[in-house]
């Protein structure tokens, strides 16, 4: 919690780690969380959201939401091809801290650079959620979330095994958009998902 600290040293409270999830898949909105933790019941273990396995992300989401401030930010399919990723990004991120029930007097956010537009002074932190419990709180919820909207999306379409890839491009997603082609939820702006629609343009030409 050092950087937390550093920060309450110059700036009002509470703060807010941000983080968000889903910026290489191919298909899906991103989501982003912010999270202010309760220093006095901090659940144990948080940690890269990477680093853990999908059953500890799952119980310390649990935990976070319980325990601390959880605000949850999304940007659509549409928005990602309409801004492009980093700008759906930053949309994500900002609505993600809006959603707080109390808004942040900080935020540490991960990544080289703030979202515009942020209520409040903020810090980008590179490899944040490795070094920021706030934001490696804020990485596990928005992966749990986002991962909870792709199981939810597999069922409606299924065989591009979203339910175990998250829509990012591994071969068996790859494969399953040459056979059954793309749908309302996969990027158009994203260069596989563009190049098949773009040659199935010029065979139907």
């Amino acid at each position: 919690m050092s950087l937390e600290d550093e920060a309450l040293s110059r700036f009002p409270g509470p703060i807010a780690g941000v983080d968000e999830v889903g910026r290489g898949p191919l298909c899906g909105p991103v989501t982003a969380a912010a999270v202010i933790l309760d220093h006095a019941h901090l659940p144990e273990g948080i940690s890269d959201s990477k680093t853990l396995s999908s059953a500890t992300r799952e119980r310390l989401a649990e935990e976070i939401q319980a325990s601390a401030l959880v605000g949850i930010g999304h940007a659509s399919v549409e928005e990602i091809d309409a801004l492009n990723i980093l700008q759906a990004s930053f949309l994500a991120m900002s609505r993600a801290v809006a959603a707080l029930a109390v808004a942040p007097g900080f935020v540490l956010v991960d990544g080289n650079r703030l979202p515009p537009g942020l209520p409040c002074a903020g810090q980008a932190v590179v490899k944040g959620d490795g070094r920021s419990l706030s934001i490696a709180a804020a990485s596990i919820v928005a992966k749990v979330a986002r991962d909870r909207i792709m199981v939810d999306l597999a069922q409606q379409h299924p065989g591009y095994g979203w339910e175990r890839n998250a829509g990012y491009p591994t071969r068996d997603h790859l494969q399953a958009l040459l056979d059954f082609g793309v749908t309302p939820h996969h990027r158009r702006s994203f260069r596989p998902v563009h190049n098949i629609l773009y040659q199935d343009v010029s065979i139907t030409r």
